[in-house]
């Protein structure tokens, strides 16, 4: 089955969020809790007639001697690119290309090391696709080797998106190094510069490939959910807790603000907001304190925070029954789809059902505005798929995207025809 590029941007996007929230985990579980997850980055004194001194000022691109086989070496450090609003990324390209012009009429070497993108300074796929075209025949035939330093999920599916451009011949120069140790048998290891952030990353995994350091301290056992919890917990537990309410308070007050106050917001429920910020408000919501949004003056934040409710349920709204029903739909014919879609939502328990109601008819009328919000049912879909249903072990596969996608854009752009037959006593809509 044929995954789109855009899809696969998504889950990109997707995984690269994930590995820096485990590594926040990682930071505050470790015993270094006062650590700033925020990069260390070096600054480097260059000199300022140097014509592109804003890009490399950052230390981005390093040149050093030559590998063991004589190789001009260039080193990549993505903990070195400050967020995408601080850097041009066209003059970034610009500025490889300067270095590179320098050193190309002989072999070389890259490392890159991949520790510290971030969805905060990662260039856009477009950036990366037009690089590689751009980095013509003279800068790939002399590349002798190219290594990526502590690959993860990202570089995966990254390689997947460019592997209709990639040449068999290029694939080959490309080497993955999971720890530091393993570049002594390729390269000089002692003229590498390496940044602080990359060699503390490579000790944090070499210890816990040995099985880690020794505990800080016993962990204490998960403390059961505070009465006025809503992250994290089932949607029963909310109903209960509060005398049957069958829609919880964060769902209803982040909707009601949205339908208010961000129905014409362009790219609504694309963007992000502070992690911290979110973290925060999470925190009052768990302990039954007030949220007023207008404090915020920024309409991506209740945004970002329904779509983490979702994402947080510890059961999919969908549950994980009806998962492998959703993965089907790509089967069907599209004349069948609607249909099929509404026999899948109609095996929903009622509350679910309720709460699923509530929100596709929100989702409907932030479709109905696409022509301000530039979100279309497609575009809704892309972004609340993978919140609305997961399986129940792993994560979701690159195949199962189309799927889902494709399933909460019909709910989205067919709501009347999907929920119209069955209207529970309880329906509460926005």
């Amino acid at each position: 089955m044929m995954i789109s590029a855009i899809d696969l941007e998504q889950l990109a996007e997707i995984e690269l969020q994930k590995e820096e929230e485990e590594e926040e985990q990682q930071h505050h579980h470790g015993n270094r809790p006062d650590r700033p997850p925020a990069p260390h980055r070096v600054t480097f004194s260059q000199d300022t007639g140097h014509p592109y001194y804003d890009v490399a000022r950052h230390g981005i691109l390093q040149v050093t001697g030559d590998d063991n086989y004589g190789r001009k070496l260039v080193i990549f450090s993505s903990c070195q690119m400050p967020p995408s609003h601080q850097l041009d990324h066209h003059r970034l390209l610009e500025y490889l290309k300067y270095t590179l012009d320098q050193y190309v009429e002989s072999d070389y070497t890259l490392v890159y090391f991949h520790h510290g993108l971030r969805s905060s300074n990662k260039p856009s796929l477009r950036w990366l696709r037009d690089a590689y075209r751009e980095f013509d025949r003279k800068y790939k035939k002399n590349l002798k080797a190219l290594y990526v330093v502590h690959p993860t999920n990202f570089i995966r599916i990254l390689w997947n998106i460019f592997k209709p451009l990639i040449s068999h011949k290029f694939g080959k120069k490309v080497t993955y190094v999971n720890y530091l140790v393993e570049l002594r048998d390729h390269l000089n290891f002692d003229q590498l510069i390496i940044p602080p952030d990359v060699l503390r990353h490579d000790e944090r995994l070499q210890a816990a490939q040995k099985g880690g350091p020794p505990p800080p301290a016993k962990t204490p056992p998960p403390r059961p959910p505070l009465p006025t919890q809503q992250f994290g917990v089932s949607l029963q537990y909310i109903r209960e807790k509060n005398t049957g309410l069958m829609i919880p308070p964060v769902m209803s007050q982040t909707v009601s603000y949205l339908k208010n106050k961000g129905l014409q917001t362009e790219g609504i429920f694309r963007r992000s907001a502070r992690v911290q910020l979110i973290k925060d408000i999470q925190k009052l919501y768990n302990q039954g304190k007030p949220v007023v949004f207008e404090q915020f003056g920024d309409v991506h934040v209740p945004a970002v925070i329904l779509k983490t409710f979702l994402r947080e349920l510890p059961e999919p709204l969908l549950t994980f029954s009806l998962y492998d029903h959703i993965l089907d739909l790509v089967r069907v014919e599209s004349s069948l789809r609607v249909s099929m879609c509404k026999h899948i939502v109609e095996r929903l328990p009622e509350p679910n059902y309720i709460v699923l109601k509530y929100l596709l008819c929100f989702l409907h009328m932030v479709s109905q505005q696409s022509l301000i919000n530039k979100m279309s049912p497609s575009n809704l879909g892309c972004v609340f798929g993978v919140n609305l249903a997961w399986p129940r072990q792993g994560s979701v596969s690159l195949t199962a995207l189309p799927s889902l996608n494709i399933f909460t854009e019909i709910l989205i752009e067919h709501y009347h025809a999907v929920f119209s037959s069955r209207c529970p006593s309880a329906q509460v809509l926005p």
